[in-house]
């Protein structure tokens, strides 16, 4: 019985050592641009959430004006997914209509 369990084990560890491990998949959180939100909204929004200082949050939300839509952070899905509430559940509480999306990095 004991070398049993002891070849189930090694057999056990063999197939661990085989396996490949993979690393969880990132997403960046991308803000969008409307043509409703103050920008200074946007801007206090990527320091409190995306802890970027003022400059940092400033080029983003420009980015954002320009080209429609820019990278804040990149998170994991749990983490991507969390700061995309966070940030809409703010603006709602200010009745902005921004967005954000996620989308893998």
């Amino acid at each position: 019985m004991k070398n049993e369990v002891n070849k189930e084990s090694v057999t056990n560890l063999e197939l661990t050592n085989e396996l490949e491990l993979l690393e969880p998949r990132l997403y960046q959180v991308l803000v969008h641009n409307d043509d409703f939100t103050p920008r200074e909204f946007v801007i206090d929004i990527l320091e409190r959430f995306f802890y970027m200082d003022r400059k940092k949050a400033a080029n983003v939300m420009y980015e954002a004006h320009i080209k429609g839509k820019a990278v804040c952070g990149v998170f994991s899905k749990d983490g991507a997914e969390t700061k995309i509430s966070q940030v809409i559940d703010y603006a709602r509480l200010y009745d902005h209509p921004l967005t954000c999306s996620m989308e893998v990095a």
